[in-house]
């Protein structure tokens, strides 16, 4: 990544790499550019023909063709403005779309690890409001500053070819308008930065109390956080008026140099035309070309300010396209065997969460499951029964220790395949913006219809899908809102089932079920965690009874092992949980009551 001290408009460099598939356009809009630069020059001798051999002259005929020739200058210009407009928007929208794509598939390739520590609305910001800024400047201000770059340089050499003393009055105001540009151009750049950042934090706390909604109604919090929200409003409101503020006095100082060039220009060439030192035309041209380098000028002290902001945005979209996935495949991977056993062990496992690094998760954590084998992991919250799931599916590798699937360390394997071994059902599942056949569908995207419906019907969940307005292609709202919990826990276990994976992680997957929906799902999840590797984390009766063997799991660390009796009989934290969780307090187990 590059330093904070490489120069402020470098940092748009790695930017450039996005233009070469489209080098063609890039040729076309800067030939169409270059034509549209000259064209504009050439009006300033079109206009001094006009005076001086046209108008001076009298000479009607000799002024009709200058005029011919004026307009045949003007065509060409407004033919080559056109298609650099064209080609350039276009290279900017298509490079955008890039950086967008290549963005978001680094954001989804990233650790949950880069997830603890960073607002998902400064992610989204970085993929929308960064990306548009940039937008703005490859599709338009790239192109302003170019063009009025080569208008800057050819108008000057028009300048000295028509007056070389009034040429040395234009160009004593060059440093002074440079000065400017230099000085306030650091500081509009670094407030950009500060202004995107502010962009960022709103887009974080709006989605994070849009994702909450229904608990801020609850406890009526809506005054509190519109408060907090616009204490976040106005904060990027004043970074965004410092910026202001500076490209401001960036602009009023170029424009006053500029355009007091001009004057002075008008004031000394008014006298070498009446003393005859030069021709009323070469005045009309030289002010014109002065007018184009004061106009020039100013467009491009501006769009450097543009840029300087773009370089902010671009710093924060490339920071995060840099980010390094801590969870990677090794340059030469393991492969799985296939078909797959099942067989799964954790072997003297230490980790600790990026976030708490302090605190370990687990610690010397051993567990060998056998093939086909169903083992329910129990304990209180925040023992490490989730951070085996965690670990299994490879979001995290561990501090120390092993997890193997079939034998092989997964550390050595490539993530993909060790997450297409597992199928996960959640205990709060995600269900997405779509169609239900799209949702199951998710498991396996290549399934048939036929093979999403047998998921559903094995997941008891065909019948309420059949009933919805549409059936399987019913959009299901945005987080399944349209749906019950339950409704939404048998399409996850559906997904789950077309999967068809070796070994499955149930994170208590009936928890949401009434009685009835949970004795259709338990025969459907019994028949498909037959001769699969089950591991269930388990609050509930029926899951705990149904488990070849229980791992009673507390402080990152497990305590003790057995079957539901064997473990009752022996006391202990399992028998402290029984009694709490799974009987109603004198005993008698939930389940029969």
């Amino acid at each position: 990544m590059l330093s904070p001290s490489a120069p402020r408009l470098a940092r748009l460099r790695p930017l450039l790499g996005y233009l070469r598939p489209y080098r063609s356009h890039v040729v076309g809009a800067c030939l169409a550019l270059i034509v549209s630069s000259l064209m504009v020059l050439l009006l300033g001798q079109g206009l001094r023909h006009i005076v001086d051999q046209g108008l001076r002259a009298g000479d009607t005929t000799l002024l009709n063709r200058t005029v011919v020739a004026f307009v045949f200058v003007v065509v060409l210009l407004a033919v080559a403005t056109g298609a650099r407009f064209y080609l350039v928007s276009w290279i900017g929208e298509r490079v955008v779309a890039d950086l967008r794509n290549a963005a978001f598939r680094r954001v989804i390739a990233l650790s949950p690890a880069y997830f603890e520590t960073t607002k998902t609305g400064d992610v989204l910001s970085r993929l929308t409001t960064d990306t548009e800024l940039l937008q703005t400047v490859i599709g338009s201000s790239l192109s302003l500053a170019l063009r009025n770059s080569l208008t800057l340089v050819g108008a000057i050499v028009m300048l000295a070819l028509t007056s070389p003393k009034l040429t040395a009055i234009v160009l004593i105001v060059v440093p002074a308008v440079v000065g400017p540009i230099i000085f306030f151009g650091r500081r509009v750049r670094t407030l950009s930065r500060k202004s995107q950042d502010r962009v960022g934090d709103i887009g974080a706390y709006v989605e994070e109390t849009i994702n909450a909604i229904r608990t801020v109604q609850s406890f009526t919090h809506e005054t509190i956080d519109h408060q907090r929200f616009g204490e976040r409003v106005n904060a990027t409101f004043s970074a965004a008026t410092a910026r202001i503020r500076m490209r401001s006095w960036l602009m009023v100082a170029v424009v006053f140099l500029a355009f007091g060039a001009v004057a002075v220009v008008l004031w000394v060439g008014g006298y070498d035309v009446i003393a005859g030192r030069m021709t009323g035309g070469a005045l009309s041209a030289f002010v014109f070309y002065a007018i184009l380098v004061a106009v020039s000028g100013g467009t491009v002290s501006e769009v450097i300010g543009e840029l300087q902001r773009a370089a902010g945005a671009a710093e924060r979209l490339l920071e995060l396209m840099e980010t390094t996935p801590s969870i990677t495949a090794p340059a030469t991977p393991l492969a799985l065997p296939d078909p797959s056993a099942g067989r799964v062990a954790f072997e003297a496992v230490t980790f600790h969460y990026p976030a708490r690094p302090d605190q370990a998760a687990l610690h010397d954590f051993s567990l060998a499951i056998a093939p086909g084998e169903t083992v329910a992991l129990v304990g209180p919250s925040g023992a490490g029964k989730s951070t085996v799931f965690q670990l299994l599916l490879r979001f995290y590798d561990p501090a120390a220790g092993a997890v193997r699937i079939d034998g092989v360390d997964i550390r050595n394997a490539d993530p993909a395949e060790v997450r297409r071994h597992v199928g996960l059902v959640a205990q709060d599942p995600v269900i997405f913006g779509a169609s239900a056949r799209e949702n199951i569908r998710y498991g396996r995207p290549e399934a048939s219809d036929d093979e999403v419906r047998s998921a559903a019907d094995a997941a008891a969940a065909s019948e309420f899908l059949d009933s919805l307005p549409e059936g399987f292609d019913t959009f299901l709202g945005e987080k399944g809102v349209r749906l019950s919990g339950g409704q939404r826990q048998r399409i996850a276990i559906a997904r789950a089932i077309l999967r068809n994976p070796p070994i499955l992680l149930l994170d208590e997957a009936t928890s949401a079920l009434d009685a009835e929906s949970e004795r259709a799902v338990q025969a459907a999840l019994e028949r498909l965690a037959a001769g699969r590797t089950t591991l269930a984390i388990a609050h509930r009766l029926a899951t705990v009874l149904r488990a070849d063997r229980i791992v009673v799991v507390d402080q990152g660390r497990i305590v003790a092992e057995g079957t539901h009796q064997s473990l009752v009989e022996a006391g202990g934290l399992y028998a402290r949980l029984a009694a709490l969780q799974f009987t109603d307090g004198t005993g008698t187990p939930l389940s029969a009551r």
